[in-house]
């Protein structure tokens, strides 16, 4: 199993190589020349491990190279009671009759990219050992809320490592804001930026291919490398989940073997949704994937229509992890429905570059038909979402979640679909407490963070992740911004 890039399919890498790099240098992305399969028979199996054990068995179809033992000791010190308050790692809601609740915010960070930020650290320090390298990687991320502060959380203090986060200064809630700029760890770094998500990714990318920045980190013994999905170290461990949800199903009895299932997920930097995509091409038995997006619709509009634009307003919404323009896994997903032509996602992406929009194939769009719906909700719908859920089934949900959940019912009102559906969860509604009370009709007007933490607590009835009311007694450490050119600078004078 070696690996290409979206963008040169004549580059071949080991797996520990695409880890450590985070990115090509050409641009693109790196993906695995070929898509292991998971025969049916194996659910029967696979449905009996633990989570760490169901993630050695996945990677090791994708990680060739690292043998049973180093990744072992990935998954087991990621995935376990001390990172996670769930046993079972993640938990699976039954909402009511052929609906589910995929919860994926059971770890330190109350956000579901804990479940590949966990591990990232371990595969990473492993990939360099195994390359021999001898240098110090500093982790650029850009986030639109989540990601920063797991892969903070995740890299902390992690030896022969440096990690530097950007996010938009207005574009993340304020619990968010708060679990970044107060976090802890000798190797941190924290920056906001006078713009959007898309500036701050942007400017990393920028950054990542800056020859002269690049230089002065080669002649002090340091290279970059990404937590960003862009990674695929980032990316494959999420892969696991959708397996993983696959089988507890089964287990439960709520499925039999080979009966197809749904995914609903809310997307920004198509990531996740990839991910479902890539389990599905191993043999999952998965029918539709539901792209849901917030009013930030380019991804709604490019599954509808082929053409990708991102020429158009940007909104700031109560379900900021969503606000992007720029969603960089849809290259994996283009590269692979085209068979894997490197020269035509050259060209979609010089186009983007330079024109802001491009338009793919018809039989693109016809594969992107048969694979994917797309819709989208604004804020109003999110919060009446949010209401119905809890008024019905006492269910509360974060606003990233209930987008799913609002573009579901769509779904099922315009396909007459009723397969069940797995709605995936992104984040805990306490990380979005002001939203979610406002979405209940409770009146938050004048409390600050941790009030409003504790007013949602008396709605709903569920405590609190400890992780999020401890920071009420944490010290800010990061206050600065800088435009969106001053980002390299700001790198650094971090590391120098």
């Amino acid at each position: 199993m070696l690996y290409q890039s979206t963008r040169n399919k004549n580059l071949h890498l080991s797996p520990a190589e695409a880890i450590t790099q985070g990115i090509s240098s050409d641009g693109g992305l790196f993906v695995p020349s070929k898509v292991p399969e998971i025969e049916l028979l194996d659910f029967y199996a696979l449905s009996h491990m633990c989570y760490s054990e169901l993630s050695t068995m996945i990677l090791s179809l994708y990680l060739d190279g690292f043998n049973k033992g180093e990744l072992d000791y990935c998954t087991e010190g990621a995935y376990n009671t001390d990172n996670f308050d769930s046993e079972s790692i993640f938990e699976l809601a039954h909402l009511y009759e052929g609906r589910y609740m995929l919860e994926l915010w059971h770890g330190p960070t109350c956000a579901f990219k804990d479940m590949a930020l966990q591990i990232l650290p371990y595969l990473l320090t492993v990939s360099v050992q195994k390359l021999g390298i001898d240098k110090k990687v500093v982790i650029l991320v850009a986030t639109s809320g989540d990601t920063g502060k797991a892969a903070l959380e995740g890299f902390k203090d992690v030896d022969g490592t440096s990690i530097m986060v950007f996010y938009p200064d207005n574009g993340v809630s304020a619990m968010q804001k708060l679990q970044m700029t107060t976090q802890e760890g000798s190797n941190v770094s924290v920056c906001a930026i006078n713009g959007n998500f898309d500036d701050a990714q942007t400017g990393v990318k920028k950054i990542f291919t800056d020859e002269e920045v690049i230089k002065k980190l080669d002649e002090n013994g340091m290279m970059f490398s990404s937590a960003n999905s862009i990674n695929w170290g980032r990316l494959v461990p999420q892969i696991v989940y959708y397996v993983g949800t696959y089988c507890k199903l089964f287990s439960d009895e709520e499925i039999k073997l080979g009966e197809e299932i749904n995914f609903c997920v809310p997307t920004g930097n198509f990531g996740n949704i990839l991910a479902a995509y890539y389990a599905k091409c191993m043999g999952v038995p998965i029918g539709k994937l539901i792209c849901a997006s917030n009013s930030n619709n380019v991804l709604t509009d490019f599954i509808h229509t082929g053409v990708y634009d991102r020429n158009r307003k940007f909104y700031t919404t109560i379900s900021p992890s969503m606000d992007i323009l720029i969603s960089s896994n849809i290259e994996r997903l283009l590269f692979l429905l085209s068979g894997g032509d490197d020269e035509y996602i050259r060209g979609l992406y010089k186009d983007l570059s330079e024109t802001g929009r491009f338009e793919v194939t018809d039989e693109i769009k016809q594969k992107l038909s048969e694979i994917f719906y797309a819709g989208y909700c604004t804020d109003e719908e999110t919060k009446a979402e949010i209401k119905n859920v809890f008024d019905k089934y006492s269910y509360t949900m974060d606003t990233h979640t209930a987008v799913a959940s609002k573009v579901y019912n769509d779904y099922v009102k315009a396909t007459g679909d009723t397969r069940k559906t797995v709605i995936v969860s992104t984040a805990s509604p306490y990380k979005f407490s002001a939203s979610v009370l406002d979405a209940l009709g409770s009146d938050a007007d004048g409390s600050d963070e941790f009030e409003m933490v504790k007013l949602l607590e008396e709605k709903c009835g569920v405590p609190a992740p400890e992780s999020l009311a401890s920071i009420k007694d944490k010290t800010v450490r990061f206050t600065k911004t800088v435009a969106p050119d001053k980002m390299s600078e700001a790198v650094l004078d971090f590391l120098f």
